[in-house]
């Protein structure tokens, strides 16, 4: 029985590797469903707030603090869940915020009951992003770290690329943004029946770890911060979805309909270069991300002054860096911290992550309003910049391996 394999820890070795790859497949599950809730929602939430009356630059701040929002809350979550090890409780509370935030905007009169509720969104993402990160390590310690996390970011990117297209099928048939929040009701209730069958499949996930690697260098080494700090260059360059969805709607790049199909294209693009460089990653290691880095540094040009098909492009190189932003980059995160500190180590590398995707997300809102180009400038330069920083940790890791 499931159960027993993972209750039961196994002398002289780990858990099996066919029962950690369920854990990680089922934890999928629930990111699939999840996605498509919270995901399809993103697709419109620009548009939708612009009829709400919000302009460009309110547009991109209340994305960007809500991104502040989820991942800055994620510092505290971390860390509570290494004092408390309650991971799964924590776990599901989030979930429970995270999800049921969304529908309840096709309830909101006004942006700023809408822009609540997409910080009430993040803030749920918040809660049970790091204990579950950890969790998921625990068991990908079994399978690959880059394979396991990269597996779980293709079926979660599989629920982002769904839940726009469900959307831009409500928009096509009832051409109205409260209907589509209404309907991702459907996946919401999925997300979490799916996550109770885990919770009582897997009661004890870190039993999957037979023993944690030793990490050299205290609590958080020095390459951990370095490792943060081109993370953080990453995300200050990589420009929120709304803002793009706005773009595309003010510029005339792709009609209303479009808008959620081309987020979909980019989702299912991401799924697929999650696994692609979750491979690379347990073999080449750090390196993988300056690859990612490069390319997706290719998005803003194609985006902000292309046409349809150059933007349709710029989606795709768009959705190759979230892709590695959301697996890769996690799951580096493991391999650089104490096991007993991890949920903190996620939490810090989540909370900076936000942070400077708030501080880009909102200097793009302002930089667009003065010159597109500034916004193209400032996003490829800072993505950029982060590649001799990563070539950097990669020479610091090699002594020690």
């Amino acid at each position: 029985m499931l159960k027993k394999d993972v209750a039961q820890p196994v002398a002289g070795k780990s858990v099996q590797y066919g029962t950690a790859l369920k854990f990680v497949v089922l934890i999928g599950i629930v990111s699939l469903f999840a996605d498509m809730t919270y995901e399809g929602s993103r697709s419109i939430t620009g548009p939708f707030m612009g009829t709400l009356g919000a302009s460009a630059a309110i547009i991109a701040i209340v994305a960007g603090f809500g991104e502040l929002v989820g991942y800055g809350l994620r510092l505290v979550s971390g860390y509570f869940a290494d004092r408390t090890r309650r991971y799964w409780a924590i776990t599901i509370a989030g979930y429970i915020v995270n999800l049921l935030s969304v529908p309840m905007l096709a309830l909101a009169g006004n942006w700023q009951v809408a822009a609540l509720l997409i910080i009430a969104e993040r803030t749920g993402k918040a809660m049970r992003n790091p204990p579950r990160d950890v969790m998921l390590s625990q068991a990908t310690s079994e399978i690959g770290r880059g394979w396991g996390f990269g597996l779980h970011e293709a079926l979660d990117s599989l629920g982002a690329t769904l839940g726009p297209l469900a959307v831009a099928g409500v928009m096509a048939v009832r051409g109205d943004y409260r209907a589509a929040f209404a309907a991702l009701l459907v996946s919401a209730v999925l997300a979490l029946g799916v996550l109770a069958v885990a919770r009582i499949t897997f009661p004890a996930p870190h039993l999957f770890e037979a023993k944690a690697p030793e990490v050299q260098g205290g609590r958080f080494s020095r390459v951990y911060w370095l490792y943060l700090g081109a993370v953080a260059l990453t995300a200050a360059g990589f420009a929120d979805f709304p803002l793009i969805a706005y773009h595309f709607q003010a510029a005339a790049v792709a009609s209303a309909e479009w808008i959620p199909l081309l987020y979909a294209i980019a989702m299912g693009v991401s799924a697929v270069a999650a696994l692609l460089f979750g491979r690379l990653f347990d073999r080449a290691g750090i390196p993988i991300l300056a690859v990612a880095a490069f390319i997706s540094a290719f998005f803003a040009p194609l985006v902000f002054l292309g046409g349809f098909s150059l933007a349709l492009l710029g989606m795709v190189c768009w959705g190759i860096g979230m892709g590695a932003h959301e697996s890769v980059m996690r799951a580096a995160v493991a391999g650089l911290v104490p096991a007993t500190s991890r949920g903190s180590a996620y939490g810090i590398f989540n909370a900076g992550y936000g942070i400077f995707w708030f501080l880009g997300s909102a200097l793009m809102g302002v930089l667009y309003v003065a010159s597109i180009s500034w916004v193209v400038a400032f996003a490829v330069v800072l993505q950029l910049g982060s590649i001799p920083v990563f070539l950097l940790i990669r020479r610091q890791l090699r002594p020690a391996a």
